[in-house]
């Protein structure tokens, strides 16, 4: 029940609306759909600048994240209930940097509280980074002439720094089967403001419905700068895929205040136009399938149709015990509409105060059409060998997906490199969405359920404008399977562009 069942409090599922039930599929299917999902604003990336979501939102129009920097299903408390018992001392590591380089990177957290009566749940997390403690106590045993009592007093006044310490707290209830209610607030020592949302979700027949406030919400954008909106409101209305392969989804979103960078390192960035205060009413579809080229099914003889089979006999995964080549592909369009927010004046003044950023970057980033459609579209080529039940050389994956974020854009991009390849080169601006990009995902077995993965993604036009293929982000994972949940995984990754590390549990995911 931890990421299947998003209504009891033993596991509420999350991310995009559309993904708080399992839909089956072809396993290539799942990371098709993100061509979709990175248009609407609930797109969750796993990060540790959030204590109790373990999360942060994509913004929306940008081109679709990594597979693995999306979020796991299950939600982060429930994820540290697991660990408490798989850790020693129930400890979970992370790493992640802070405004205040002296806390260091590293931090540890643990679930301190999770009591459950009926459908009712509460969980309580702390956090707690070790590196500017120990270097201020080394510092004053140095310094002290000998170990007194105003010298532990000094000690003790260390152990207090609430810049160490973050605490976190969620609970939620389901007052019907089909409903769930979810509330968290964080408060970090080093900050100023703590961070409060409220969840909705409500499952129909087909359809999953999703409302959700927050203040501040936490956004990551594509160079893996975060931003903070102050106050954040949206209501999502997603269907299940059908067995057409057909899939629709609308939204609004409301975002009040001025984005703010929490982790900024100079005045070059540029805020999202996506992020800017206003109304936006959008809406989706895509239509998806796939074919296998050819796929090795399990057999089993009549006389063991029926019998369950042993657990050392089966695959450490259930949805990688099947080797097979396939291809499948998404193509889909979605409009939106802005009413309302304010002028790029008035963002410069107020931004000014808060981040220091320079007019022309912020003149770059509040440049939004009140009225916009697009297409998108992605297609997908997976090699599978081995069945991974074996110990050694019983799985080998590779996943190549090509995704267009913009197919009017790409073909415009196209026309204009025709055009210079037979006229003098024309200044024009670079669209980040006309670039295809090519995402390449490896997974090779290590020994028994330990799977090392890597995750690249290459561009094919740099924002200079030179058209030379070059990797735009890369990140690596190392995971162990856990037969006992059929298909499930402890899950380490490595983000070198964000400088990030964590451990999630993540169930019936790709």
């Amino acid at each position: 029940r931890f990421a299947r069942d998003p209504r009891g409090p033993k596991g509420i599922a999350r991310g995009s609306a559309g993904a708080h039930r399992c839909s089956g599929g072809p396993e290539a299917m799942a990371n098709l759909r993100l061509a979709m999902d990175a248009a609407f604003w609930d797109l969750n990336l796993s990060t540790p600048q959030s204590l109790v979501d373990g999360a942060a939102r994509a913004v929306p129009g940008e081109p679709a994240p990594l597979d693995a920097a999306r979020a796991a299903r299950t939600i982060r408390p429930m994820q540290l209930a697991f660990f408490h018992n798989a850790f020693p001392l129930g400890l979970t590591p992370s790493f992640c940097p802070t405004s205040r380089k002296e806390l260091g990177s590293f931090a540890i957290q643990s679930l301190l509280l999770g009591p459950t009566l009926g459908d009712w749940w509460m969980g309580l997390i702390g956090q707690f980074r070790p590196r500017k403690l120990i270097s201020d106590i080394k510092a004053e045993v140095a310094n002290a002439d000998e170990l007194d009592l105003v010298a532990l007093k000094d000690v003790a006044k260390h152990v207090l720094d609430k810049s160490l310490y973050a605490l976190g707290l969620c609970s939620q209830v389901s007052p019907t089967p089909d409903t769930s209610l979810l509330f968290s607030i964080e408060g970090h020592g080093e900050r100023k403001r703590h961070r409060s949302k409220a969840t909705l979700i409500h499952k129909l027949t087909n359809h999953d419905i999703t409302i959700e406030a927050a203040s501040p919400e936490l956004f990551v954008d594509k160079n893996g700068t975060y931003w903070d909106v102050p106050s954040s409101l949206s209501l999502d209305v997603a269907s299940l895929v059908s067995d057409s392969g057909l899939r629709y989804r609308f939204g609004l979103h409301k975002n009040s205040g001025h984005p703010q960078p929490i982790n900024s390192l100079g005045g070059d960035d540029k805020i999202p136009s996506a992020l800017m205060p206003g109304l936006c009413t959008k809406a989706a579809f895509s239509y998806e399938k796939g074919r296998d080229f050819w796929r090795e099914k399990e057999k089993k003889d009549d006389a063991r149709k029926f019998e369950k089979e042993p657990p050392w006999l089966a695959s450490y995964d259930e949805r990688l015990k099947e080797p097979h080549a396939s291809i499948s592909g998404i193509i889909g369009g979605s409009c939106a509409a802005w009413f309302g927010g304010i002028h790029g004046k008035d963002v410069n003044l107020e931004s000014k105060r808060g981040s220091g950023m320079t007019d022309q970057s912020l003149t770059a980033g509040i440049e939004r059409n009140p009225f916009s459609a697009d297409m998108f579209g992605s297609i997908c080529y997976t090699l599978q060998h081995g069945k991974f039940k074996d110990d050694f050389n019983d799985l080998t994956r590779l996943d190549a997906r090509l995704d267009i974020s913009s197919i009017p854009a790409f073909i415009r991009g196209v026309s204009h490199l025709m055009s210079d390849a037979f006229r003098s080169p024309v200044e024009r601006k670079v669209n980040p969405l006309a670039s295809p990009r090519l995402t390449l995902i490896l997974q090779q077995q290590v020994a028994g359920p330990i799977v090392f993965r890597v995750d690249s993604r290459v561009a094919f036009t740099a924002s200079s404008r030179k058209h030379v293929p070059y990797i735009e982000d890369t990140m690596y994972s190392l995971s162990y399977s856990l037969r006992i949940l059929r298909s499930g995984k402890i899950l380490a990754w490595y983000s070198p562009k964000r400088k990030e590390a964590m451990v999630e549990l993540r169930i019936f995911e790709f």
